[in-house]
């Protein structure tokens, strides 16, 4: 009798404990809230909160640019994005995230929709990223942003 009630209560532990793993895993954390963030910010077409996902040293590696060392050049090279395009969609896809205490990171693909300012047709722009974050002061910020084109097919 003593081991069915003990069997029974472990089961029952059992199954809690893996409904709360399951409830944490499924819950956005360290690179997934940046990206998810940077998202909303990028196709509000809101400087500031784009800048906001950003560490005061973090680093950007964009296709074709060079690279933006520092909030100062980061918000430069999203200032002359956002003068010359209106983003009318931003995608991440085929995603993967791994966290271990403040640090974390994500990789993934992503598409890029601008509506060029001057006229003319949009332009989408995909290919792959790699993110690594930290949290800093109790927030998730990008320490690492690097994007880069697809290889072309063989």
């Amino acid at each position: 009798m003593i081991l069915k009630r003990f069997y029974s209560a472990f089961i029952m532990a059992l199954l809690f404990a893996a409904s709360s793993l399951t409830t944490a895993a499924a819950a956005p954390d360290g690179a997934q809230t940046v990206d998810e963030a940077w998202r909303k910010a990028i196709t509000a077409n809101n400087l500031d909160a784009v800048m906001a996902v950003y560490a005061e040293d973090a680093v950007m590696w964009l296709p074709d640019a060079p690279e933006a060392r520092g909030r100062e050049a980061i918000r430069k090279s999203y200032a002359e994005l956002l003068a010359a395009n209106t983003v009318t969609g931003a995608t991440l896809a085929n995603t993967h995230y791994q966290t271990s205490g403040d640090l974390s990171v994500g990789w993934g693909d992503f598409t890029l929709t601008l509506s060029p300012k001057s006229g003319g047709d949009p332009v989408t722009l995909s290919g792959r990223f790699s993110v690594i974050a930290k949290k800093e002061r109790g927030t998730w910020v990008y320490v690492v942003d690097h994007a880069s084109a697809h290889p072309k097919p063989r």
